[in-house]
């Protein structure tokens, strides 16, 4: 299995790549119980996902895992049992 890790704060998203997060998880993808969220300016705090991802990346829920073309976010028990086991 081929891993590759992206620090979105050194290599941000593109526009279509936070596109296609959005589509697969919507508001999903926002980490609301991070400090970086709390921090957010009240109009960031309303605004769309995409919007508060673009302005502050640290926002963005994580791990984001990508197999072939299936998403997973977040690294529980679920997302272990789906990705480790053959």
């Amino acid at each position: 299995m081929d891993v590759s890790f992206r620090d979105v704060r050194a290599e941000p998203l593109s526009e279509a790549e936070l596109s296609e997060l959005i589509e697969e998880f919507g508001d999903r993808l926002v980490d609301r119980k991070s400090n970086d969220y709390r921090a957010l300016n009240n109009w960031l705090k309303n605004s769309e996902a995409e919007v508060q991802i673009a302005a502050q990346p640290k926002v963005m829920a994580r791990p984001v895992i990508r197999d072939g073309h299936k998403f997973f976010l977040g690294w529980d028990e679920t997302v272990q049992e789906a990705l480790l086991t053959d």
